[in-house]
């Protein structure tokens, strides 16, 4: 499985994310092939080396050419166009890009109304977006799940985010750093301070980064394969840099650590499981499940498990309180915790794509199993038994990769 590692030592930005990328081994004309589908207004993409603090990096840049001449994203003018989501919804789910492409740049955009709307207090049908609306912005989101996708990127797992202080000028006027969407994008999260007076994460690289990552904390165990390091444009006390590592994820059974939330319930309406346990899962829980217990006076009760990364117990526990009736909660380390190594790949079926999992021991024995929730929306999109779907798509990926 190849993976990369983001490292947001100096924050993270759509530019500096695809800077590094290139500098990783992206090729830019592959690139810049792949973002022709989207058949958006004339913008033209360009990288280049540079150097901050004494190291080598690449600098990614999109020019838009629009009718009062061409307009670096970069220079002290902004191309504005003000789109709504759906406005970027038809843009990029319009063009002939993969469906992971698709459907991964339209959930940054939502999650990106999501943060904006709950600030100013709007719907999300209602944001405008300012400078993430721009040509220049979307190239930048959309081009970095393009760039993942072309290097093969399996899973992605990001550092803390580093973030700095003051204010910035934006569409809005003068707003604090971290921006208010920046912040809200990073819930959850690990952040931490640098103590410098300048805008590091920029709320499209929280987006993205936040979007595409499957973890957050330290670099994995991995066999390096690549390092790029993206330039930003900034000149600060410390290299203005993102720097992303690209390699291949340790085999087989590997140890990560996390932790163990639990809290007994015996009076909320069991109805809203469901509901809460799909709220943890959305926030990156990596497991939730229920024990019947009988607690205190005979009671029936429930225990709720949730095992999580460390970097993102505070927001899960908060939701916990916010969703049961529960009055405490349980944390606990799980010291070790063996995992076997396992890719989801999507295979084409006379139903439309369905996703498998694969999982792979330590004696390259392959373990095949159709996802559950795409045979059931196969199954009811065709009206045929989901039995008859699963099967089917077991058969058709094992003929396909349990020789692999």
């Amino acid at each position: 499985m190849k993976i990369a590692y983001v490292d947001c030592f100096a924050g993270a930005s759509g530019d500096m994310i695809l800077g590094a990328l290139i500098d990783a081994g992206l090729n830019l004309n592959t690139l810049d092939s792949e973002l022709k589908k989207l058949h958006f207004p004339e913008y033209t993409i360009k990288a280049g080396k540079g150097v901050k603090k004494g190291i080598s990096g690449t600098r990614f840049e999109v020019t838009v050419h629009g009718d009062h001449g061409e307009t670096p994203k970069h220079g002290h003018h902004h191309h504005h166009a003000h789109r709504n989501l759906e406005d970027i919804r038809k843009i990029i789910m319009s063009s002939e890009l993969s469906d992971s492409i698709k459907n991964n740049s339209v959930t940054i955009f939502e999650r990106l109304a999501e943060a904006e709307a709950g600030i100013h207090h709007k719907s999300v049908s209602d944001i405008h977006f300012h400078e993430v609306g721009a040509v220049d912005s979307i190239v930048d989101i959309v081009g970095a799940v393009t760039a993942f996708e072309i290097l093969g990127i399996d899973e992605i797992y990001t550092s803390a985010f580093r973030i700095g202080s003051g204010t910035v000028d934006c569409e809005h006027g003068t707003i604090p750093v971290p921006s208010p969407a920046t912040l809200a994008l990073l819930k959850g999260r690990q952040i931490k301070s640098t103590g410098l007076d300048a805008e590091l994460v920029t709320p499209t690289g929280a987006a993205i980064l936040t979007t595409l990552s499957t973890g957050f904390g330290p670099m994995p165990d991995m066999q390096i394969e690549s390092v790029g390091y993206g330039l930003g444009y900034r000149d600060l006390s410390i290299p203005n840099i993102l720097r992303v590592v690209t390699g291949k994820k340790a085999p087989a059974a590997e140890y990560d650590c996390v932790q163990l939330i639990e809290t007994n319930i015996d009076d909320m309406n069991p109805q809203f499981y469901d509901y809460i346990m799909g709220r943890l899962f959305h926030e990156g829980a990596r497991d939730v499940f229920l024990t019947p217990i009988i607690m205190k006076k005979e009671r029936p009760g429930v225990i709720l498990s949730v095992i999580a990364s460390p970097g993102i117990v505070d927001n899960l526990c908060e939701i916990i309180l916010q969703e049961t009736t529960t009055l405490g909660l349980r944390i606990s380390d799980i010291q070790k915790r063996i995992v076997a190594e396992r890719e989801i790949i999507p295979i084409n079926t006379a139903w439309g794509p369905v996703r498998v999992k694969i999982r792979t021991l330590e004696n390259g024995q392959k373990t095949i199993m159709p996802e559950y929730d795409d045979c059931k929306k196969a199954a009811g999109r065709n009206n045929i038994p989901i039995q008859q779907v699963y099967e089917k798509v077991k058969r058709e990926a094992e003929k396909n990769f349990s020789g692999s």
